[in-house]
């Protein structure tokens, strides 16, 4: 498993390179990781336009704005009602724990584990590996892990990666990369997949094919 890991990892970093991700920075990056939650980043970018324009990137902002005037702010990220709810709850956290843990976190409102883990690896840098849809979504094509159990597949990744900050930022943003690009949800582009010859997905979909093609013939 370690070196299938490891393997992923360098075919990913040929073929889009070091992508040295989280976008933002500072408290930018707690907020953006709450807006991103059901909805694309080019809207958080627009939410986060607005916070920026309005001098709100700050907790001190963000605790004194009203909830009707955040929910404007960061309308385009959708679902602002209940984000602007889960923003001031965790900046009331913050503006009292400048160092949270993850069961801190854990404890708002609004935040489960993929949110949590996201602010403490690339805002805290805390050893925690971000698993996300995609994540899910590749490692089961790869026949590495088919259930949907966010802490065990967490844990497939913790024991068989170093402990290291940037490889578990740089692989989390790689494999966002391959699934938004190649690896889609629907019609996978998988000739082009630098992944293919380890993919347990692209081999039964090859046999398929080919067994069409002669039952075609027959």
């Amino acid at each position: 498993m370690e070196e299938l890991l490891k393997q992923i990892f360098d075919k990913l970093l040929i073929s889009y390179g070091f992508q040295e991700w989280w976008p933002g920075e500072g408290l930018e990056i707690a907020i953006g990781a709450v807006l991103t939650q059901q909805t694309n980043w080019n809207n958080v970018e627009k939410a986060l336009s607005k916070l920026r324009d309005a001098d709100c990137l700050s907790i001190t902002c963000l605790k004194k704005i009203s909830l009707e005037k955040l929910e404007q702010l960061i309308k385009s990220s959708g679902y602002y009602k209940v984000k602007a709810q889960r923003l001031k709850n965790l900046i009331e956290l913050l503006s009292i724990n400048s160092n949270p843990s993850r069961e801190d976190l854990l404890e708002v409102k609004g935040i489960g584990y993929e949110t949590a883990d996201s602010i403490l690896l690339y805002l805290f840098e805390k050893l925690y590996f971000v698993i996300d849809s995609y994540t899910f979504r590749i490692i089961r094509r790869m026949g590495i892990y088919s259930g949907k159990n966010y802490l065990e597949l967490q844990r497939v990744f913790i024991d068989n990666l170093p402990k290291d900050i940037q490889l578990y930022k740089e692989y989390h943003a790689l494999l966002v990369k391959h699934a938004k690009g190649c690896c889609l949800k629907n019609n996978p582009k998988c000739d082009l997949c630098p992944l293919k010859d380890k993919c347990i997905y692209y081999t039964r979909k090859t046999k398929i094919f080919d067994f069409s093609k002669s039952n075609i013939k027959g």
